[in-house]
């Protein structure tokens, strides 16, 4: 069973940047990257949850919301089954609860995990 857990959240100011990161356990690494995109989503009270961030080695692209293009960066480490979220000139609207969710690709293809959320709060 593979689980996730995200850290990384908390205050920031406009402006500011923070960094979040999603542990993946229970699943070695080539089979992380082989069969598994990372997704980074958020959900402000009163919101839809938003897709923010893709990761897919699988081939090899990034996608963002049109809402962080420019200012959110999504990795994966190449040695660890982590993938980040960088996020810089952050904004009021970017407070949310930010989840990851591991989506089965190929032959993981129907299977989905998800972590707890982390609360990002952007102050001014």
């Amino acid at each position: 069973q593979v689980q996730l857990v995200e850290s990384g959240g908390g205050l920031v100011q406009i402006g500011g940047s923070l960094r979040l990161s999603c542990v993946a356990s229970g699943i070695t690494l080539s089979h992380y990257d082989a069969f598994f995109a990372v997704r980074w989503y958020r959900q402000a009270p009163g919101k839809e949850r938003e897709l923010v961030a893709t990761t897919s080695s699988v081939p090899g692209t990034t996608n963002y919301a049109d809402s962080v293009k420019g200012r959110f960066t999504i990795s994966r480490d190449n040695a660890k089954t982590t993938v980040y979220l960088q996020m810089n000139s952050m904004k009021p609207d970017d407070t949310a609860v930010y989840v990851c969710n591991a989506h089965g690709i190929r032959a993981a293809l129907g299977r989905d995990y998800w972590g707890q959320g982390t609360q990002v709060t952007v102050s001014s």
